[in-house]
């Protein structure tokens, strides 16, 4: 009972911890760091997309020039 105040200390910084291992504390700007990382996303997409046969060639490369802007 006379170290009840030292196991709470523990178990306060154990919390501490595991949310800091989980994220919690980390800020979230919404933005990213890179800005080209959009840029490969949508280009992956348009290749996706022409890949299924939703597009044909004429949009992919109009599409694709857009892109490489």
């Amino acid at each position: 009972m006379m170290y009840g105040w030292i196991i709470g200390t523990i178990l306060v910084v154990v919390l501490i911890v595991a949310l800091g291992k989980g994220g919690i504390f980390q800020r979230n700007t919404g933005t990213t760091d890179d800005g080209n990382t959009n840029n490969n996303s949508a280009m992956e997409t348009l290749k996706n997309r022409y890949a299924k046969g939703e597009i044909d060639k004429a949009e992919f490369e109009e599409r694709k020039t857009e892109l490489e802007k």
